[in-house]
């Protein structure tokens, strides 16, 4: 299959198609089996990576430097001291400045807009590695440890307990609708996205033999499920946010335990959360509990693994040729 990815900017998987989307969670597999045998083919070898991280980061930034070195590239952090981007400086100038010196940027911060801005006007690739409406970078993640666990994805259902108007949510909604996943979303109803926005993917997952369903019920959200999802209930920049305290007491519920990783029925159903999590400390049982997170169904550092090599796929994809 030609690369259809070289010189695109990764913004959205609403960009993509089924196969798009495939050609990446395959590449992935393929540069995950060269690093283990310690086979560099350096493809992006002269090229330079702005990494532009309005946010603080442990996977995104190692992911992006490490692909970058195994690949033969050089990755320039600049966090949001470091620039005069939105200071100083407008993002439309600083985006045509970075264009004329770099050869792709990887952008983790707040707004959609800021990442779309940054593509627009930069003339390079850019890739959405978080913002506070999207995470595609991460399916692509999910998706090879699902395919890693399981052996495949057709069929395949997952659960995601928490907030229903997340980054995650929002990715997690366009993925399994493109591949044909199904997708409950066990969330309190005020807190599902807009009923169009639902209607939209859940039109998309019935062409593809697939569902996107939102309930308010957790247990009934995980029933026959092959992965139960979370993340945090409180995302960074949000801490002092009116109406989080309240948000947190009306997903008490939805925290993920034994008991609903039992609800399932299924003796193989695997755990996963993009991190980081909280389970312990001060943070100690609010999306999941500890007895989960450290369990044998627990598979979220593989797919903290994955990250790596999917986020080099998508590298080598848009910059290693066609």
């Amino acid at each position: 299959m030609k690369n259809p990815f070289y010189k695109k900017s990764f913004l959205s998987l609403e960009h993509f198609s089924q196969e798009d989307i495939n050609y990446l969670i395959e590449k992935s597999f393929l540069v995950k089996k060269e690093k283990k045998e310690n086979i560099y083919k350096y493809r992006l070898k002269n090229k330079n990576i702005a990494m532009i991280f309005e946010k603080n980061s442990t996977r995104t930034r190692c992911s992006t430097v490490i692909a970058c070195f195994d690949e033969g590239g050089h990755a320039e952090f600049l966090g949001k001291d470091d620039i005069q981007m939105g200071v100083k400086e407008s993002i439309k100038d600083t985006a045509r400045v970075l264009g004329r010196m770099f050869d792709a940027i990887v952008f983790r911060g707040y707004k959609q807009e800021t990442v779309e801005k940054l593509a627009q006007f930069s003339g390079i690739p850019v890739i959405n590695a978080l913002t506070d409406e999207e995470h595609p970078t991460q399916i692509i993640a999910d998706f090879m440890t699902i395919k890693e666990v399981f052996g495949s994805l057709k069929g395949i259902k997952i659960a995601y307990l928490g907030d229903g108007r997340n980054n995650m949510v929002n990715s997690l909604i366009i993925g399994c609708a493109k591949m044909g996943i199904n997708l409950s979303v066990g969330s309190p109803q005020s807190l599902w996205p807009d009923k169009n926005v639902i209607k939209i993917y859940q039109d998309i997952a019935r062409t593809n033999d697939s569902y996107i369903k939102f309930i308010e019920d957790p247990y009934e959200a995980v029933k026959d499920s092959d992965v139960v999802y979370t993340d945090v209930w409180v995302s960074m920049g949000e801490e002092n946010k009116k109406g989080i305290k309240n948000r947190i007491k009306i997903l008490k519920p939805y925290t993920v335990t034994k008991k609903i990783m039992e609800a399932t029925g299924k003796t193989n159903t695997i755990f996963l959360h993009c991190l980081p999590a909280s389970h312990e400390n001060e943070f100690h049982n609010q999306e999941v509990t500890e007895e989960v997170f450290e369990s044998n169904q627990s598979y979220v550092f593989q797919q903290a693994e994955n990250k790596m090599h999917s986020l080099k796929a998508i590298l080598i994809s848009i910059l290693g040729g066609e």
